[in-house]
Parts: C-alpha cells; sequence; structure tokens
C-alpha cells in the first residue's frame, strides 16, 4: 500500500476569490476525485479549520493499493483537469508518498 499526502497554503487572492472560497472550490474537485480510478482506498480532503493550529490550508490524505494505483491517478483527465486551478490559488506545496 501507498500513502500519498499533499498540503497545500493558498493564495490571499487568486482567480477573483478569496482563500478562504479558493479552498473551499479546490476541496469540491479533489473530492470529485476519490473513486476516478481502481486502486484508491482512502481519499480523504480536509481544511484548516478556525481554532486549530494549521500552517496549511488543505490537505489531502490518500491511500492507494500500489504505485500503479497512485500513477493511474496521476494521469487521469479528471485530475489534470484541475491541477491549473491549483496551481493558479496555491502559494506552496508539499507532498510525500510512502509505502507501508
Amino acid at each position: 500500500m501507498l500513502k500519498h499526502i499533499v498540503m497545500w497554503k493558498l493564495k490571499d487572492q487568486a482567480e477573483g476569490a478569496d482563500r478562504a472560497a479558493n479552498a473551499l472550490k479546490m476541496k469540491e474537485l479533489l473530492d470529485a476525485c476519490a473513486g476516478i480510478v481502481p486502486g484508491i482506498l482512502k481519499f480523504e480532503v480536509a481544511l484548516a479549520q478556525a481554532g486549530l493550529e494549521a500552517s496549511y490550508d488543505v490537505v489531502l490524505y490518500s491511500e492507494f493499493a500500489d504505485r500503479a494505483a497512485l500513477d493511474a491517478y496521476q494521469e487521469h483527465p479528471q485530475h489534470v483537469a484541475l491541477k491549473p486551478f491549483i496551481g493558479a490559488v496555491r502559494e506552496a506545496r508539499q507532498c510525500m508518498d510512502y509505502e507501508i
């Protein structure tokens, strides 16, 4: 099994919207990818919550059966289509993949 964790810090303003609106849109786009390929075992998108410590605005925690499933997700047209929006609204991105 492979875990894929990504965190994004968003710009204050981008694409005609503020950080909060872009975070919600980003969550909707990512949530729609939850079952796009076989081998996705877990797919959870969360937003930073007021009152709780967070240095990033959006996080994706996902588990894949194997590297082939992660690669299929990365290359799926629905996932590829959301990358321009995310690239335009993000200030920083951190990612870690690891096998267990």
